[in-house]
């Protein structure tokens, strides 16, 4: 995280999507990234609004105050409220425009239809704000976002004053389902079925987004991040047009400092030195045969165009994902 004295004001604003669904990694990838100089991870922003005032799963800061009482989001939560309106009357609203203009099923007409629409050019104008309030609360000049939904990643050509990149994070979708299957800290479990429908909506709506920006996108399954983590984040900070040398992991290894994210997977309170594992195989083992059969014939389309049928390892790509002229067969 950048020291609330590093520029951030005058330099341009990057803002670093990451899309894709639930359970693919982007908090502890978040995480890492927020340990390069000048970037802060903010977590799943867009659940700021609701997650604060007891609407959401959870309405604690990473750094374990509650989101009320951090001094980053409580400046974010007042600093944009209209005169006469209470910051939680403010952020009902916020809620509903999201609800009625960037869920995931509204994607392609955002990406279509953004400039017509006055509720888009609402929301475009205050996550503006927004971005610019927590670059200048946290003196940072990259932010990432973790909110992996692409319809949001789809306004972002909209908001005035950012330079919006893409990284588009997969996993395999058994490991995603034995995932949901776990009851973690304000998580709430998830069937097979319903856990890979949403995997397969959101990185579809997510690849409708990467496939209009190729040059600011690039496609990494978590697999491979976990792989080879020095070499995966060093792809990250090309796309971002950072200097190698500042990445934070060495070998396997990273100090992750305190962070501010909004949400994201519970392990997000964890600091101090990290190992990040080789393999997150757990799924193997322990998904019931059944889980594994039926993600397996929901998904396999994706699956073979993300390479989960091959074993093989992938080098993270730039642009969107790969070409289904390149997919792998169903076994």
């Amino acid at each position: 995280m950048a020291s609330a004295s590093a520029k951030g004001e005058g330099a341009q604003l990057t803002v670093l999507y990451i899309t894709g669904w639930c359970r693919s990694g982007s908090t502890i990838l978040g995480n890492v990234l927020n340990e390069v100089p000048g970037f802060f991870h903010v977590g799943e922003l867009s659940f700021l609004w609701k997650n604060a005032y007891g609407n959401g799963s959870n309405t604690l800061c990473g750094c374990g105050q509650q989101l009320l009482e951090c001094g980053i989001w409580d400046t974010v939560l007042t600093s944009d409220v209209p005169a006469g309106q209470t910051p939680r009357a403010h952020a009902e609203e916020v809620v509903r425009r999201q609800q009625s203009a960037v869920r995931t099923r509204h994607t392609l007409r955002v990406l279509d239809e953004a400039g017509d629409s006055q509720a888009l050019h609402a929301h475009a104008d205050f996550l503006a704000r927004t971005y610019r309030t927590i670059a200048r609360a946290t003196g940072s000049r990259v932010l990432v976002d973790s909110g992996k939904f692409p319809s949001e990643a789809a306004l972002l050509p909209r908001v005035e004053g950012i330079r919006p990149l893409y990284l588009h994070l997969v996993r395999d979708p058994r490991a995603v389902t034995h995932s949901w299957t776990k009851t973690k800290q304000y998580v709430v479990p998830m069937s097979a079925a319903r856990s890979t429908a949403y995997w397969l909506g959101f990185n579809a709506a997510s690849e409708e987004v990467t496939r209009r920006f190729p040059a600011q996108s690039l496609f990494l399954r978590y697999e491979d991040f976990i792989a080879a983590p020095d070499r995966a984040v060093d792809t990250v900070l090309d796309l971002v047009g950072v200097p190698r040398a500042q990445n934070p992991v060495k070998g396997r290894t990273v100090v992750l400092g305190k962070n501010h994210t909004v949400t994201g997977n519970p392990d997000r309170f964890r600091s101090g030195p990290t190992l990040l594992r080789g393999e997150d195989d757990a799924w193997k083992g322990e998904l019931a045969s059944g889980s594994k059969a039926l993600t397996v014939a929901l998904a396999w389309p994706l699956m073979a165009k993300y390479g989960y049928f091959s074993g093989a390892r992938r080098a993270p790509t730039g642009g969107a994902a790969p070409d289904a002229a390149g997919a792998e067969t169903r076994p």
